[in-house]
Formats: C-alpha cells, sequence, structure tokens
C-alpha cells in the first residue's frame, strides 16, 4: 500500500526507461512530467479530486489478480470507477499511484493507493462481509492466509510456466504440470473433507485462488477433465456458474460502476 507520506520530496518514484519522470515538487503535491507530452505537469492531488465520491479501480479483465478483487468488490457491493488499462500502454494516473504500473490497483478517497490484489480483497470485506468470507476465529483466518500464500509463492509461478512451457524449454509442460500438481493435490485432499476450501460455506481462501485454478484448467482441457482432481473440477465449476464471476467478467462492469 503506497500512500502520500511514504514519498519525499525531490525523490523519483518511477524506475527509469519509462519515458515518465515523476517528482515531488512541493510538499504533499507529487507531479510528473511525461517527456512525449510537452513536459506537461499533471498531479496526483488532481486524481483525488476528480473522484466524485467513487474509489478509482485500475484493472484488467483477463488478469487473475484483477479478477479476485473485482469479485470481492462485487460481492461487498461497493462501488468503484473502474478503469479498463491497455497493459501496452499503460495510463499515467496509473503509473502516478503505482509506480510498479501492475493491476490491480485501488485509489481510495483520501489518497491512499492499494496495488495489492489481496489489501483491495481485505479492504472490501472490512466495508461488507456479508456472507462472511473472512471468519472471526484466528485458527480458520491462519489457515487461509497459509492456502493464499501458497497460491500466490508457489503454484503462480509454476502455472505461469506451465502456461508458457514454449518459452521455458528447460523443462517440459509435463514437469511444469506435475509441480503445479503438488498444490491442486492438497486441494483435493481439502475438498474431499469439505465444500469448500475454509468449510461448507464460501470464503475468501475460494475467491482468491479461484481465477488462478482456471487458468490452470484452461491451459489444456482435456487434460485437466481426465485428471484425477474430481472434486476440485465440482468446485471450480459451481464458482465459475456464480453471480460475483460472471458480473466481474462483464466487459462492462456494471455491479463495479453501480450502473443498470
Amino acid at each position: 500500500m503506497v500512500t502520500q507520506k511514504d514519498i519525499t520530496i525531490g525523490e523519483p518514484i518511477l524506475p527509469g526507461g519509462c519515458g515518465v519522470s515523476l517528482w515531488l515538487i512541493f510538499p504533499g503535491l507529487p507531479c510528473f512530467a511525461r517527456k512525449d507530452e510537452g513536459m506537461k505537469l499533471v498531479c496526483f492531488n488532481d486524481i483525488i479530486r476528480n473522484m466524485r465520491d467513487k474509489p478509482i479501480l485500475y484493472s484488467f479483465r483477463r488478469c487473475p489478480y484483477a479478477m479476485r478483487a473485482r469479485m470481492a468488490l462485487i460481492y461487498s457491493g461497493l462501488r468503484v470507477a473502474l478503469h479498463e488499462v491497455d497493459l501496452k500502454n499503460k495510463p499515467t494516473e496509473l503509473l502516478v499511484a503505482s509506480p510498479k504500473g501492475t493491476v490491480p490497483v485501488l485509489v481510495l478517497a483520501d489518497g491512499t493507493v492499494l496495488d495489492e490484489s489481496i489489501d483491495i480483497m481485505r479492504w472490501a470485506l472490512a466495508k461488507n462481509d456479508p456472507e462472511g468470507w473472512w471468519p472471526s476465529d484466528h485458527a480458520s483466518q491462519q489457515r487461509i492466509n497459509a492456502i493464499i500464500v501458497q497460491n500466490d509463492n508457489e503454484f503462480t509461478p509454476w502455472l505461469r510456466k506451465y502456461k508458457y512451457a514454449d518459452r521455458c524449454p528447460e523443462h517440459s509442460a509435463q514437469y511444469y504440470f506435475d509441480q503445479c500438481a503438488i498444490f491442486l493435490q492438497r486441494l483435493e485432499n481439502d475438498l474431499a473433507q469439505q465444500r469448500f476450501l475454509s468449510g461448507e460455506n464460501v470464503s475468501l481462501v475460494d475467491i482468491a485462488i479461484l481465477p488462478f485454478i482456471r487458468q490452470f484448467s484452461l491451459v489444456d482441457q482435456d487434460t485437466f477433465k481426465q485428471s484425477e482432481y474430481r472434486k476440485l473440477q465440482q468446485w471450480l465449476s459451481h464458482l465459475l456458474s456464480s453471480s460475483f464471476f460472471i458480473e466481474s467478467m462483464l466487459k462492462a462492469a456494471v455491479n463495479l460502476e453501480g450502473g443498470s
């Protein structure tokens, strides 16, 4: 999470080579100058003033991290101004808010920037959690966190190599599948005991890893369908038919914008 107080005056906060220079020219007033726009200065404060009471969500529809953030926001009934990002031509406003330039990024009305998808999910549930996606007991919270950490830090890097096996010729696609299978087997074992990953009801962990399991299943759909992960397949099918997933994937993202 990035806030204005994290940046000191005169400190460049965008990496070199991106065509944008970003400096704090006045206290509390970070500005950037894009070289191909005649060094036009634009202030982060201007972004905040233009928000009109809605947080701004920078997103990319097919990004699994953005998917899980959008699902949490839809579930919580929170309205945001959705900005779909062209990742090959990232808007300067996104780079001002979060210099790392990844999505999702949520800019709140007070200037707080949430640029990690899990932080956005937790923020949404703290605002409204009607079905108890975040349990109250510490043991369940620890279990949820452990599965998400394993997904993000262990499974996802192998998933990326499995998906793009032709770009990672040091091993075969089957090798990458087998590495992913370590995590998949854990999920299968859990789902053999209960309907969802943290019990009999959907929780934060189901939504947090859903986009990544979906992505895995799409790499080779026949292989996944013929695999031994029957409980995981049922879990995936159920969640993909849920209203919050379907609504999160609409191009217009009507429920995020609050339109009809």
